[in-house]
């Protein structure tokens, strides 16, 4: 064993001897219990980031602990290699894209191996294989004779300067989720998934998301936004408005109507009168997201036209507004500005009528100058209904309006269909071909895939595939005569929505999956950004239902874990190459080894909580593995005896002194404590577990029993190598080694806590008042949960505490804390 820690040649023999013996290797295994741990796989960007080293470290690091419970592992990697960056890229340079996406990958893969990641390499995909996208291309052939794809002209978001279609959910605050470009309004033919028909499901399904962020699945509920209400029909002059309302209670307060600038009653104004044309060509690039929609001046005209209101019949007048948005319902909207606080400040600023037809329930006066009253109450002024409850009127209300012809019930959803079409070359060729005579003709199966052409000449940034004869010009295959290929191109985000179930059917050319899918997925633990929450995560879902509906899966969700982690902050700001605070991992290995950027990465924060750059944290913790091997040296001979003497296991504990066995039953506590943080995933307590047990170790009480001194060394060193060997696998596994433990590290289980003879009487419990630290209480070892509750509701300072407060229920986590949370009297 060498004296100094050198983390460059322990690294490279480590990794080394792992691809050697393909230590990552998984194979199907029916009588073992499966974990498939997945980290969302990378664009080939050309280097990774710190972002990206902690996001894969973390996945590293669990799938390693979960091969120590003798669980079978299986964690892959691939490229989601389609994408504009690459095509913007070889505009840029005159570079082929898949030429520049394919030198980013060796990179990239190079560096991911250098940190020590054990992935299954032999499942590696990229999306931009014809081996993958040919799948991609036969399950949209048969989503589309599912009726499931469809194509239609559809006011698209344009983004200006990648030149492409952008799915709602691509717009982030009125801007392309990529480019950063203000996002335009045009009218396009587009293909479209149609995921509302799954939107029941995919709602109440997210109840079966047990072990997601609460975040997530609010962010997702949100997006899919199911509304039951009414839709009333309003009749005009040439046309009935039919418009949708969640309170029909406040049907009797309608001032006005809104169209969409879009609508066919606007645009039929607007012939005749200069000033509406001018509103509507002023409305063509109005931001779409939902934030902007909701804080942008809200405008409008009226359009000179009346609807009678299908109850009172009175003329109702009719307004263009810039805050209708035509594809959302039927692009009209009944405006309440009495109970509505978007009406209320339309109506304001045009001095249109405010009528009150809710009041508050305790009767009390609602001061209008400060804005609308949106809450139920009881109905004033509404016919027959007036006196009624909002709750007991809707019903009623909804009732008369279908027994009259004027309405029904109805359900809505935000969600709308995914537009799939990209008007972009570096992306999976759609599969559809246009005949004169035929129309459009899917692509028999037996002439997939449609392979897209590498060899292009690019003119600005408009595709190239169009200009490309061997690609566009093709044959119909139903009549035969001459056609024309689409020269659209999938939207990337369907290649990453079934990837996780393509990983488990490697080498499978015959079919898009095979029962090998079946064994692994759904995935067991899935980690990734929370900004893809209503991105990738729910088309994810959206098609793997769609796939479970074609018989190629049998479980509902692809995702069983959902771990969000933070961003890596550098001076307060996410790192990237325009702040200039970048930290590029190479150059720390270089100098200080993989293990000392994992071991940093993993401490410095929990895993869901942003991280803040510390070069001293980074030095810290290479102090800490210095310290580790320098107490492996100094320990080699005693260790090693007990390792060749194989006598490690012999001591009886009832006959330790009892210094040791004190030190023995603080050890056998980080274990268990250990064990408790990775699964629960607070990985940086349990580097903070293995510090703890090394100062231990350190600090052992002089003494002239070597035997137990000796005994404690080789055991706590064993538990402290397997501890932390997930998060620093290169050192432990040399030390593992040097210090003769048996077998590879990697092979090694997890210890076993046989601390039985070892516990104390009484233990000291942690109490919280609302998750923060009060007092601590000492308890029987064998205390019950009533006990314990009992115990720390009777302690001193938790009565002076909680007086004055209700509390509202207690926590206990046996062994470790109670948390009382309590709430005002």
């Amino acid at each position: 064993m060498e004296e100094q820690y050198n983390p460059q040649k322990i690294e490279e023999a480590a990794q080394r001897l792992w691809d050697e013996r393909n230590c990552f290797k998984a194979v199907e295994a029916v009588n073992q219990e499966k974990f498939y741990c997945l980290t969302m796989f990378p664009y080939p960007s050309g280097r990774l980031h710190m972002g990206h080293a902690r996001v894969y470290t973390i996945g590293d690091v669990i799938s390693r602990y979960q091969r120590m419970l003798d669980k079978n592992v299986m964690q892959p990697m691939g490229w989601d290699a389609f994408g504009l960056p690459a095509e913007n890229a070889a505009i840029k340079h005159n570079i082929p894209p898949a030429e520049w996406t394919h030198k980013n990958i060796d990179f990239m893969r190079n560096q991911m191996k250098r940190l020590g990641f054990g992935y299954d390499w032999s499942r590696e995909l990229t999306t931009c294989s014809p081996s993958y996208y040919h799948w991609e291309q036969w399950f949209f052939l048969k989503m589309y004779e599912k009726g499931l794809v469809y194509k239609k002209n559809a006011e698209v978001n344009w983004d200006p300067v990648d030149q492409t279609v952008l799915a709602n959910e691509q717009v982030v605050d009125g801007r392309g989720w990529r480019s950063g470009a203000l996002v335009e309004r045009r009218e396009i033919p587009q293909w479209f998934f149609k995921i509302t028909d799954y939107a029941d499901e995919l709602l109440n399904d997210i109840e079966k998301l047990e072990y997601w962020p609460d975040q997530v699945k609010a962010m997702q509920k949100n997006w899919i936004g199911r509304s039951e209400g009414t839709e009333a029909i309003f009749s005009a002059e040439s046309c009935d408005l039919t418009v949708f309302t969640t309170r029909p209670d406040t049907l009797f307060g309608v001032t006005y109507l809104a169209v969409a600038p879009k609508h066919p009653l606007a645009e039929q104004a607007a012939k005749n009168n200069p000033a509406i044309q001018a509103f509507l060509d002023s409305c063509k690039n109005i931001k779409v997201a939902e934030a902007d929609m909701a804080t942008m001046e809200k405008r409008g005209l009226p359009l000179g036209l009346n609807a009678i209101h299908p109850i009172t019949k009175e003329a109702i007048p009719i307004w263009v507004a810039n805050f209708v948005v035509m594809e959302y319902g039927v692009g009209a909207v009944m405006a309440v500005p009495a109970h509505d606080q978007r009406d209320y400040e339309f109506a304001k600023q045009y001095d249109l009528p405010i009528k009150q037809v809710i009041i508050p329930t305790d009767q009390t006066i609602w001061d209008f100058a400060k804005g609308a009253y949106t809450q139920p109450g009881e109905l004033i002024d509404s016919m027959q209904f007036t006196g009624l409850a909002s709750k007991m009127a809707i019903p009623q209300i909804i009732e008369f309006l279908e027994n009259h012809g004027k309405g029904k019930r109805k359900i809505n959803y935000r969600l709308r269909d995914w537009s799939i079409s990209r008007q972009r070359y570096w992306g999976a060729p759609i599969p559809i071909i246009y005949c004169e005579t035929c129309g459009a003709v899917p692509v028999p199966e037996e002439d997939l895939p449609v392979i897209l052409p590498e060899k292009v000449e690019f003119h600005g940034v408009i595709s190239p595939l169009k200009s490309t004869p061997e690609f566009y010009e093709t044959t119909c295959p139903t009549c035969k005569k001459p056609a024309h290929r689409e020269t659209d191109t999938f939207d990337t985000f369907f290649e990453s929505s079934w990837y996780y179930a393509r990983f488990a059917c490697k080498k499978q050319d015959n079919m898009m999956l095979d029962g090998r899918a079946n064994y692994w997925v759904p995935v067991d633990q899935y980690i990734g950004g929370v900004e893809h929450a209503v991105l990738h995560l729910l088309y994810a879902r959206f098609i793997h239902k769609a796939l479970r509906d074609l018989g190629l899966l049998n479980s509902d969700e692809p995702f069983m874990r959902l771990l969000t982690q933070g961003h890596v902050l550098n001076k307060g700001i996410k790192m990237s190459k325009s702040k200039g605070n970048i930290v590029d991992p190479d150059t720390l290995i270089d100098r200080l080894g993989a293990d000392t950027v994992r071991l940093f990465i993993i401490f410095a924060a929990p895993p869901e909580q942003n991280l803040e750059w510390s070069d001293s944290g980074v030095e810290g913790a290479h102090r800490f593995l210095k310290r580790l091997w320098a107490f492996a040296y100094e320990n080699k001979e005693t260790i090693s005896k007990q390792n060749n003497a194989l006598v490690a296991e012999e001591i009886n504990l009832d006959e330790m002194d009892h210094k040791h066995r004190d030190v023995l039953r603080q050890i056998y506590e980080i274990l268990d404590q250990t064990r408790f943080d990775y699964e629960r995933l607070q990985l940086n307590t349990v580097v903070s577990g293995c510090m703890k047990l090394l100062n231990i170790l350190n600090k052992m009480p002089d003494t002239t029993n070597m035997r137990d001194h000796d005994f404690i060394i080789h055991k706590g060193m064993s538990f402290l190598l397997r501890l932390l060997a997930p998060i620093a696998p290169h050192i432990t596994h040399q030390l593992w080694h040097d210090l003769h433990y048996k077998g590879l590290l990697i092979q090694a289980p997890w210890p076993k806590c046989n601390a039985g003879p070892l516990k104390m009487d009484t233990i000291e419990l942690v109490v919280q008042i609302n998750g923060k630290l009060r007092t601590r209480i000492t308890v029987s070892s064998t205390a019950d949960v009533k006990t314990i509750e009992e115990t720390a509701l009777a302690d001193a300072k938790v009565q002076l505490s909680t007086t004055h407060k209700v509390i509202k229920k207690v926590i206990t986590v046996p062994g470790r804390l109670v948390n009382i949370v309590t709430g005002d009297a």
